[in-house]
């Protein structure tokens, strides 16, 4: 027999931190707004899995939550009309791979089975009449149902953005709407059958039709934009947007005159995206949100604004690290924030007079809360509860640094390690996020835990490129030659302003060793850990480039969203393959000088591997200090999604090679 290796430490404080995260999501209101179904979500090592079941709970507190569905990969409930059933996803199917939609009766009885599909369901949404389910699903087609690839068709391509990260292969396997009875009687119709895909769904009052969004045009994958569309029963499509933008995440208005969405004007145009109204019946839409210079496309859980009445709404927006529930008004007042505090909604749902959140804070992961008029927040879960007595999480401190150039205020974060004693320095580990149009934020950072955890001060910022701020802000490094919105470009002013922060951290917080900093960054922030190690000489004495996009010019030819970088820039890396070299940091490569580990999965389509590739075979040639690690079986979200081994594995092999290089020997 074989025994399994004990784990290292930093693997066991991995482990610890990942592994005891229980969290709650995809809340979801009873008609009435008495009870509130939600999807609970946890990991099991042994079985290297997460899983999820849904849970049933009366908003009053008057009971505690139970479980009420029997399998672990449950998902998506969603109320009938009438209260009396919960519609939900699974994996039960005969075949592995199959999803399945069920319907529960609330008060007793049988599970019924009404669909069974190859791919996964998606986007459930009950019809008013309570006589169907739409949903979304992937349509295969049928070369996948060849023995094996050696049988295979070839593919004929003919547009960009045919296979993306972490879904493979979509240009043949487009998402469709689809509609199946709920009483379980008839085979699941697919509404929109073609090559183009769709998202979001939202039924009309009388359940006659559907509203859906997607690209059905010719020209869809050069000019990027996308549009509603209203699909009837009998799959009769008709068009409510017209190439005019960006416009998903549809929602019908009670009186159904109205549907909601989230979008910008220009697909070309970085920057904030709102919310806005296009009448059923077609005419002009309009933008009802923008008295907030806010995104109401979040880092955390962006998910269809929420019908109050005929003239309200209720969406999420980011907030300088913030993410919170705003009222909207339809006739385009400013928003006014419901929710207050260091907090993240990031799902939320409104029905009979209630509105309940799944809400997150940096040392606590989402619990369903009660948001009652004043905004306050009534937990009906203590899954943070129990974290907290399990992991003992910390806390940080937000403190706020002045641009170099004096034109606004970055957000940053300092979390002090574990059992700090103040009369002593600490290694500093720096941490970029993605994107760059993200944010970190006021929510549960599992690698800010466990590096603290780990015995290092761990210091977090928002630079200029992201989101969470006015649109001036995101659009900073925009390309110089864009025509909408000209920055500075990526590696300019956001680089000033990670070290700006860091130079303002080490003042403020003398347990910063100013001798021991690390860096680590992801994607976006992989640029900027690449950047900063052939730009800042030994500043550093170790950087983690991670998923990172180290030369745009190869990027741009092969990443599954080759060719949108121009939406950033301005320019195609055809028309302007100088400007694209001159903001690649593998330009820099040859003045590294510090010891670089660059970590990157094999099936990341977003930023694909030959990315790390090019930095590791220069770095090696050059004869410098440089580890490759590459995960098998992994995309770009392997520090989000990943197995729950290969996450602890890849928090081990960082926090080893940050504890090596900024340790004294």
């Amino acid at each position: 027999m074989t025994s399994t290796p004990a784990l290292g430490e930093h693997a066991r404080i991995a482990q610890r931190i990942i592994g005891s995260i229980v969290e709650a999501t995809s809340p979801a209101l009873s008609p009435d707004g008495t009870q509130v179904a939600f999807v609970v979500r946890w990991t099991d090592y042994d079985k290297n899995l997460r899983y999820g079941r849904v849970c049933l709970a009366p908003v009053d507190g008057s009971a505690r939550p139970r479980v009420v569905s029997g399998g672990d990969h449950d998902s998506a409930p969603e109320w009938s009309p009438d209260g009396r059933e919960i519609a939900f996803t699974s994996r039960r199917g005969e075949k592995k791979g199959d999803a399945t939609l069920h319907v529960l009766p609330v008060g007793g009885g049988e599970t019924r089975t009404v669909a069974t599909m190859k791919e996964g369901i998606v986007q459930v949404r009950w019809s008013p009449d309570g006589r169907w389910l739409g949903f979304l699903s992937r349509v295969r087609d049928e070369r996948y149902d060849a023995e094996d690839v050696s049988w295979q068709s070839p593919r004929r391509i003919e547009t960009f953005f045919t296979r993306l990260n972490d879904e493979d292969w979509t240009y043949d396997r487009p998402t469709h709407a689809h509609v199946v009875r709920a009483d379980g009687t008839g085979a699941p119709r697919d509404l929109t059958p073609g090559p183009h895909e769709y998202e979001g769904l939202a039924w009309l009052p009388d359940s006659s039709a559907l509203v859906t969004s997607g690209a059905r045009h010719e020209t869809w994958d050069l000019d990027l934009a996308t549009d509603l569309f209203l699909v009837g029963l009998d799959g009769h499509v008709r068009e409510l947007t017209h190439q005019t933008g960006n416009h998903s995440h549809p929602r019908v208005s009670p009186d159904g005159t109205m549907v909601s969405l989230i979008g910008q004007d220009d697909p070309m145009r970085i920057g904030n995206q709102h919310v806005g109204l296009v009448p059923v019946a077609g005419g002009e839409r309009r933008w009802i949100s923008r008295g907030l210079d806010r995104t109401f496309s979040t880092t955390v859980g962006t998910q269809e604004p929420r019908w109050v009445d005929d003239e309200t709404l209720l969406a999420t927006a980011e907030d300088r690290g913030e993410t919170h529930l705003y009222r909207i008004d339809a006739d385009a007042r400013a928003p006014e924030r419901v929710t207050h505090g260091p907090i993240t909604v990031a799902s939320f749902d409104a029905r009979g007079g209630t509105i309940v959140a799944c809400v997150s804070a940096v040392d606590r992961p989402a619990d369903v809360h009660v948001v009652d008029a004043s905004g306050r927040l009534r937990a009906v879960t203590d899954f943070g509860d129990r974290y907290a007595e399990t992991v003992s999480p910390v806390g940080w401190e937000r403190f706020a640094v002045a641009c170099p150039d004096g034109s606004g205020e970055i957000d940053a974060w300092i979390m002090r390690p574990a059992g700090l004693d103040e009369s002593q320095r600490y290694p500093v580990i720096l941490n970029v996020h993605g994107g760059p149009f993200t944010q970190y934020g006021e929510t549960l950072f599992d690698e800010a835990q466990y590096q603290a955890a780990a015995g290092f001060v761990v210091l977090m910022c928002n630079p200029r490129g992201g989101s969470g701020q006015e649109d001036t802000w995101s659009q900073a490094i925009a390309g110089p030659k864009h025509p909408l919105t000209p920055g500075t470009g990526w590696g300019t002013v956001d680089v000033d302003d990670v070290l700006a922060v860091l130079d303002a951290a080490l003042e403020r917080y003398p347990f910063c060793d100013p001798d021991r900093i690390g860096m680590q960054g992801g994607s976006y922030g992989g640029y900027i850990a690449t950047h900063l190690a052939g730009t800042t000489g030994t500043r550093f004495k170790a950087i983690c480039s991670e998923r990172a996009v180290n030369n745009f010019i190869t990027e741009e030819f092969t990443s599954d969203v080759s060719t949108s970088f121009r939406a950033e820039m301005g320019v195609t890396h055809l028309e302007d393959p100088e400007g694209y070299a001159a903001m690649s940091p593998i330009r820099y490569v040859r003045d590294i000088e510090i010891p670089v580990l660059i970590v990157h999965s094999e099936e990341d389509y977003r930023c694909p591997v030959n990315q790390a590739e090019e930095l590791f075979v220069a770095l090696r040639l050059l004869g410098k200090d440089v580890t490759f690690y590459r995960f098998p079986g992994e995309s770009h979200e392997l520090s989000r999604s990943g197995s729950p081994i290969h996450r602890r594995q890849r928090a081990e092999i960082i926090l080893d090679f940050f504890a090596e290089h900024l340790t004294p020997r």
